[in-house]
């Protein structure tokens, strides 16, 4: 057991992803963004990411470089470092958070909303690499506090449904 005088806090911002063992605690904050956790249990290995957008559109960039702000290259980023870490993901716990709707208020022309997007695109990606879905904290209304103990496999998420209407601050 590790205890918390030696634990290193690491907090993702928007497209980032960390993978450590049991000496670090990951935490972030979500919107309609996306967080997925991926737990070896017998190793004490843990990985977070926290995505923007569940793909990339092919023109608006033109770089082949995986990038961490899109579900499936978040997803190959960590899959690479469990790769070096020789872990196999279908070995690990696979949680799920966020992708809250910001504004319930607005009327959007083509439903579903961002948020439920990326949600789907996390399950999807999970499924599809053969990790199985322990838990999941998706959809809803407002913000998330999302804090994951990797020396436990425990993930904490807080949801703060106070959001701002358009027009206040």
């Amino acid at each position: 057991m590790t205890s918390t005088a030696n634990v290193i806090d690491i907090f993702l911002m928007p497209g980032d992803h960390f993978v450590g063992d049991e000496h670090y605690r990951i935490r972030t904050l979500l919107g309609s963004c996306v967080s997925i956790t991926l737990w070896h249990r017998h190793r004490k290995i843990g990985a977070m990411s926290h995505f923007l957008l569940s793909s990339r559109e092919p023109r608006n960039e033109t770089t082949s470089e995986l990038n961490g702000r899109y579900a499936e290259e978040s997803m190959w980023l960590m899959l690479q470092k469990l790769e070096e870490m020789d872990i196999d993901p279908r070995e690990c716990e696979g949680k799920i958070f966020g992708g809250g709707n910001m504004f319930p208020g607005r009327a959007r022309a083509a439903p579903p909303n961002v948020g439920q997007v990326n949600g789907e695109a996390a399950r999807a990606l999970l499924h599809e690499h053969h990790v199985p879905i322990v838990s999941e904290s998706l959809f809803g209304i407002g913000r998330r506090n999302i804090f994951f103990n990797i020396s436990n496999g425990d993930v904490w998420a807080h949801q703060n449904k106070d959001i701002l209407k358009p027009g206040t601050s």
